[in-house]
């Protein structure tokens, strides 16, 4: 009888399994990535990255700034593009992981630093 069971239950869940990517992972927003996690993943940040491979590691920013380095308005991506993380600590300070990123061309943003502070 228990046999019967375990095969019934096996044959409900194949479909099931099935249709879970392997390895897959959410590209969860930052909001929602816990502090910990948010550091562990930034380990994994790395020059060159480009916009995706960010937005995949450690989801939306939570502010984005475009800061133009003294060129002609038609050129904003000569300066940097930054993205800001933030979370809120158990006390009222709060960490914030800014990523910069830089541009050879247009819209070929790459990471160029980051950097976490403490507020």
């Amino acid at each position: 009888m228990r046999t019967l069971q375990t095969l019934i239950l096996t044959l409900i869940l194949i479909p099931w399994l099935l249709s879970v990517p392997a390895g897959a992972q959410s590209s969860r927003p930052a909001a929602t990535t816990s502090l910990a996690q948010a550091e562990r993943n930034s380990v994994d940040l790395k020059q060159g990255m480009t916009l995706e491979e960010v937005q995949t590691l450690l989801g939306k920013p939570k502010r984005t700034a475009l800061r133009n380095s003294g060129n002609t308005p038609s050129q904003p991506w000569a300066g940097t593009l930054q993205w800001t993380y933030s979370w809120s600590g158990a006390s009222s300070s709060s960490r914030n992981l800014q990523v910069v990123f830089a541009a050879k061309a247009p819209e070929q943003w790459y990471v160029n630093s980051w950097d976490w502070t403490d507020y």
